[in-house]
């Protein structure tokens, strides 16, 4: 029979990669659901509206046994929150909104795709860390598959829009890389549902600042946006929400970040069989390309550390003691 630690040990270790692959494939389908969302609903109160019903569900299912006792959401857990969910989901996810209401949801999607580039130069600068000559391959394989699928005669991109996405972007970043050292709840379910609760209640406040309650016509809402508002719902925010906030407190940073390269294409093909959106020779070729530097960044990780553990000691020869093991941060 197999080793009930063994079992348990491969079930954590594959549940980090699922997240990601929910992250990579659901994620992408999101863009296409805030294009039809915002259609007919301001783009800052559709966001808040949809963090807050998801956040609150969330929270109701898993806040009563995960979120008390020593496992409760502390002040400081607070603060974090806070300042993730400003980036994330105000910075981040109610620019893209805002940039959908005039760009296409397979353009926002590739825009969305300099998200590594900011990560890696964050990270880098925080942690003070080398970059690779495989990750600087990886990212400039990336940015020309972006090149490739937004390039061609005759494009027409509204700068505005274009704009409010990349900054997005950015903020997106940097909540992603300060978030993976934040002091936070210990549970991910509980992390995800505070988060997208505070964000909701930013993104509701920016909504009444900007005037949007007296833009929203309830009459006037389509089905379309009722649609792409309830996917966002359940599947952009209670599923990949979560998913992303655990996936980017478990895995390497440069892993996590591929779900950039991979959400475009979804984006673009869902914007073309859905949205009406063209699809050209450039689509696919760009889309292979990204897909290559997803491969390269991930398979050259996963080859990385298997080299790690087989390389062997460069002095076969027994090791003289060195005494008791000195305390964590000792010299």
């Amino acid at each position: 029979m197999p080793d009930k630690a063994n079992l348990k040990s491969s079930h954590h270790s594959l549940l980090p990669w699922l997240a990601l692959i929910t992250v990579w494939i659901v994620w992408g389908s999101t863009y296409l659901g805030i294009r039809l969302a915002v259609d007919t609903i301001p783009p800052l109160l559709m966001a808040g509206l949809r963090f807050l019903a998801a956040g609150a569900v969330l929270f109701a299912l898993v806040g009563p046994r995960h979120a008390r006792g020593a496992q409760r959401v502390t002040v400081r857990h607070l603060r974090s929150a806070l300042i993730i969910a400003a980036l994330l989901l105000v910075g981040g996810n109610g620019l893209l909104s805002v940039g959908e209401t005039s760009v296409d949801s397979g353009l926002a999607a590739l825009v969305v795709a300099t998200v590594p580039v900011w990560m890696v130069l964050i990270n880098a600068a925080v942690t003070r860390t080398r970059i690779t000559a495989a990750m600087v391959l990886a990212l400039a394989l990336g940015t020309v598959g972006v090149a490739v699928l937004v390039g061609g005669p005759g494009a027409s991109v509204d700068v505005g829009g274009a704009a409010a996405v990349l900054i997005g972007s950015l903020c997106w970043a940097a909540g992603s890389v300060y978030a993976r050292r934040a002091p936070l709840p210990p549970h991910p379910l509980v992390v995800a549902s505070v988060e997208m609760i505070i964000g909701g209640l930013l993104l509701v406040a920016a909504a009444a600042a900007t005037g949007e309650f007296g833009r929203l016509d309830l009459a006037e809402i389509s089905a379309g946006s009722i649609a792409g508002f309830l996917w966002l719902v359940v599947a952009g925010s209670m599923i990949s929400f979560t998913a992303y906030s655990y996936a980017n407190a478990t895995l390497p940073n440069d892993v996590v970040v591929t779900y950039a390269y991979v959400n475009p294409v979804v984006a673009v093909v869902l914007g073309a069989l859905l949205g009406e959106e063209a699809l050209s020779p450039n689509v696919l070729l760009g889309g292979a390309i990204i897909v290559s530097a997803v491969v390269l960044i991930v398979g050259g990780k996963a080859v990385t550390q298997r080299l790690r553990r087989r390389t062997p000691l460069p002095n076969d020869s027994p090791r003289p003691s060195a005494g008791p093991a000195l305390p964590k941060g000792s010299r």
